[in-house]
C-alpha cells in the first residue's frame, strides 16, 4: 500500500492513467538504470512495444486512444481536417471527436472521473467530475471545469504546453529550462487531485515529452551536444511516475502510455510542393496560401501528416478525376509516392496505406485517399503557402513514428503482445470491471481473463 491508508470498501476497481506522449518504448527499455521506475514497473507488471495509429499525429491518435476506435469513427484525422463538400479546413476539438470517450462512459456508469491535459479535449466536459483541456487549449481560463480546478491551477501558475518557440533557438538551455517547469507542475497538479482520492478513473497526460523529443532527439540518438540534457529531462519523468505509482491504493492500477514512437528527423517533405512538382496540384494564382486556393486541374493535394486526397467528382467542390478514373489515379499517385527518394537516396515512404485499409465508420467521408507513414529520417509536411525545395530541414530534429510506442500496465495479468493504440481503452474499462460489448472498439482488452 503506497501513502493512502483506506481502501473503498466493496467498489469496484480503479485505473490511474498517465500519458507519455511520443514517448518511444526503447528509449525507457534500453536505460534501466536512467530510468529505474520505469524498468521496476515492467519488470513487476507488463510493459512492451505497441504501434499507434494511421496516422500517427497526435491530434489523431489521442481521440482513438481515448475512445478505442479508428479515426473512420472519432471522426478526426490529424491536425487539420477538411469540411465535407467544400474546401474549408478546421482544426479539430473536442466536441468534434465523434465517437464515446473512456471518461464518458465512466461517468454514464455512475462513477467520477478525472481528466487533466489530455489533447483534443477542448473545450472542457462538464459531465465529469473535473478537467482541464490539453494541446489546443487557449489558456487554463477556459480550459478548466469547474471553478475550483481553474482557481487552483491558476494558483501554481500551471501550464497547458511548454513553449515550443523557444525549442526554436540554437541554445536550448531556456526551451529545456520552460520544459522542467511545465512537467514540474503538471506533475504538482496531479498528485494533489491523486491525493483527493475521490475519483474512479484518474486520466493525465505529460505532453511536454513530445515537445523534448521534437528538438533534442537526434541528440539523443546520435550523441549531440543536447543528449545530457535530454536524459536529465527523462530521468525527471521517471522520478514522476516513481512517485505517483508509490503512492497509489491496492484497489488502483497504473497504466502509461505514449501515443507514438519517435526517431531524428534528417529532412522535411513538403508534399503539396512536390505534387505541383509532378503536375498533381496546380494553384489559381501566385498568393495561394490554403487549400481553397487550388486550380480547377488539380488532381490531387495533400493534409499534414502525409495525407492525399484525389480531386474527386461529385466529392470535392471542384473535382476533375471522374469516379471512374479513380482507382487508376490513386493507384498512380501510391506508385509515385512508393518510388519517392530523399536526397539521400532513401524511399521517403515505408508504406503507403490505401483508405479502406485505415479507416472504417460512420465518419470515414472525409477519409484520406492515402495516407504515407514515412521512413525514419522523414517527416511529412502539406502547407499551401509554396515552397521552393520540397526536402528541407528546419528546427525541428525529431519526427514520430508508427511503431514503437510505449505501454506499462501495472499488472502481469496483461498480454502486450502484437497490440496497439486502440486496445488501450477496453483494457481500460476491462480493469474498471465496467462492462462493454466487444463489438464497440477496435481493439480488445489486454487484460487476461
Amino acid at each position: 500500500m503506497g501513502l493512502f491508508d483506506r481502501l473503498r470498501g466493496g467498489s469496484a476497481p480503479r485505473v490511474v492513467f498517465l500519458g507519455i506522449d511520443g514517448v518511444p518504448f526503447s528509449l525507457l527499455d534500453d536505460h534501466p538504470d536512467d530510468f529505474p521506475n520505469f524498468a521496476t514497473l515492467a519488470e513487476e507488471g507488463s510493459a512492451g512495444e505497441i504501434d499507434s495509429i494511421v496516422p500517427p499525429e497526435s491530434s489523431a491518435c489521442w481521440p482513438s486512444l481515448t475512445t478505442g476506435v479508428n479515426p473512420g469513427e472519432t471522426g478526426v484525422y490529424g491536425f487539420q481536417d477538411r469540411e465535407i463538400g467544400t474546401y474549408e479546413t478546421y482544426v479539430p476539438m473536442g466536441r468534434d471527436v465523434q465517437a464515446t470517450r473512456l471518461w464518458d462512459r465512466v461517468a454514464n456508469d455512475g462513477r467520477d472521473a478525472t481528466v487533466m491535459n489530455v489533447p483534443v479535449t477542448f473545450p472542457p466536459q462538464r459531465n465529469v467530475q473535473r478537467m482541464v483541456s490539453g494541446f489546443l487549449s487557449p489558456s487554463v481560463e477556459k480550459a478548466a471545469y469547474p471553478d475550483e480546478l481553474r482557481e487552483y491551477l491558476e494558483s501554481i501558475d500551471y501550464q497547458i504546453d511548454a513553449d515550443v518557440k523557444q525549442g526554436h533557438q540554437e541554445d536550448k538551455s531556456p526551451f529545456m529550462t520552460d520544459a522542467h517547469t511545465t512537467m514540474e507542475k503538471r506533475y504538482e497538479a496531479f498528485t494533489n487531485y491523486l491525493e483527493q482520492d475521490d475519483w474512479d478513473l484518474f486520466f493525465g497526460v505529460f505532453m511536454t515529452t513530445d515537445r523534448v523529443n521534437h528538438f533534442l532527439f537526434e541528440d539523443y540518438l546520435r550523441d549531440g551536444p543536447n543528449k545530457e540534457a535530454f536524459m536529465e529531462f527523462y530521468r525527471s519523468l521517471d522520478e514522476y511516475i516513481g512517485k505517483i505509482r508509490e503512492s497509489l491504493p491496492d484497489d488502483v492500477t497504473l497504466v502509461v502510455a505514449s501515443d507514438h514512437g519517435f526517431t531524428a528527423l534528417d529532412y522535411e517533405v513538403h508534399f503539396n510542393a512536390w505534387l505541383e512538382e509532378e503536375g498533381w496540384l496546380s494553384f489559381e494564382e501566385d498568393g495561394h496560401e490554403e487549400l481553397g486556393d487550388i486550380a480547377d486541374d488539380t488532381t490531387a493535394y495533400s493534409l499534414i501528416p502525409g495525407r492525399f486526397y484525389v480531386n474527386l467528382e461529385d466529392r470535392e467542390p471542384r473535382g476533375s478525376v471522374p469516379e471512374d478514373e479513380y482507382e487508376t489515379v490513386r493507384n498512380e499517385l501510391k506508385a509515385e509516392l512508393e518510388a519517392l527518394e530523399g536526397p539521400d537516396g532513401n524511399k521517403v515512404c515505408a508504406r503507403v496505406v490505401e483508405k479502406e485499409a485505415a479507416f472504417r465508420g460512420d465518419h470515414d467521408d472525409i477519409a484520406p485517399d492515402l495516407v504515407a507513414i514515412p521512413n525514419d529520417g522523414f517527416d511529412l509536411k502539406a502547407g499551401f503557402t509554396g515552397h521552393q525545395n520540397v526536402f528541407t530541414d528546419g528546427p525541428r530534429n525529431g519526427m514520430h513514428t508508427f511503431d514503437n510506442a510505449s505501454l506499462f500496465i501495472d499488472t502481469p495479468d496483461a498480454n502486450i503482445d502484437d497490440c496497439d493504440l486502440l486496445d488501450i481503452a477496453p483494457t481500460v474499462l476491462d480493469l474498471m470491471e465496467l462492462e462493454f460489448t466487444r463489438t464497440e472498439f477496435d481493439g480488445a482488452s489486454l487484460v487476461r481473463s
